[in-house]
């Protein structure tokens, strides 16, 4: 579904990402873990336009979308829920979930995307007009995720999902996105919790440093040497 091919980042002299290259199965959950610093969300702003690459091709379905407007690559398709979640405080929760539903591809579907969002969360029913702001963080962030599935993504990528949560929340949301991935929507998943990341992952790769430097499935990353000593502790 997706393939990123040599992709170079630049913030003005700094490089943040160096020839990465990875793929993500239509249906399947790709992991991209590494520490803080290592280019998880470079990667994640740059696939969905919002960084420009300096080389390198993205393609989504077969087409190169590589320095796309943002706006263009999410009406392809392609969703995100931002790190640090990122919702309208001053907007209500079912206004934040009406601006998700703007896009063109999204148009005739607000009623059954509404609905999905409900089933998956049923507390922002009951909180459709309170505002955003007033939520809890375990709430915002499935405000965020219901917000971003108003669109009718065929793939989101999740930055940081669990960041700022109470670890019974951080359990919810993961949980939330097997659940979306049983139903068929692909997920990229960025996250430093690496153990709860590779357990979910069909697919998964290691970020130092802006380079990619380890590749395997979940499984066999969690059974690796240099990644338990580096992110498990082990």
């Amino acid at each position: 579904m997706l393939s990123v091919r040599d992709l170079d980042v630049y913030y003005g002299d700094a490089q943040a990402l160096a020839g990465v290259s990875f793929d993500v199965a239509e249906g399947g959950i790709v992991a991209i873990v590494g520490a803080n610093g290592a280019g998880k969300t470079s990667l994640i702003r740059t696939v969905a336009g919002m960084n420009r690459p300096t080389r390198g091709r993205i393609a989504f379905h077969g087409t190169d979308i590589a320095g796309w407007p943002s706006h263009r690559i999410c009406n392809l398709g392609i969703g995100q829920v931002a790190e640090g979640r990122q919702v309208f405080p001053t907007l209500s929760v079912g206004e934040n979930l009406d601006m998700g539903a703007m896009l063109p591809r999204a148009q005739g579907k607000r009623a059954t995307q509404l609905e999905r969002v409900f089933a998956l969360f049923p507390i922002l029913k009951e909180r459709l007009r309170q505002t955003a702001g007033t939520l809890s963080g375990g709430e915002q962030q499935m405000l965020a995720i219901g917000r971003c599935l108003m669109g009718a993504p065929d793939l989101v990528m999740f930055d940081e999902p669990s960041l700022g949560l109470a670890p019974a929340i951080v359990k919810d949301v993961l949980r939330t996105i097997r659940e979306l991935n049983r139903e068929g929507l692909t997920c990229v998943l960025v996250e430093q919790n690496v153990a709860l990341s590779l357990k979910l992952a069909d697919r998964a790769y290691v970020l130092e440093n802006g380079r990619v430097t380890l590749t395997g499935t979940g499984a066999e990353l969690l059974e690796d040497d240099r990644v338990r000593q580096a992110y498990l502790g082990m």
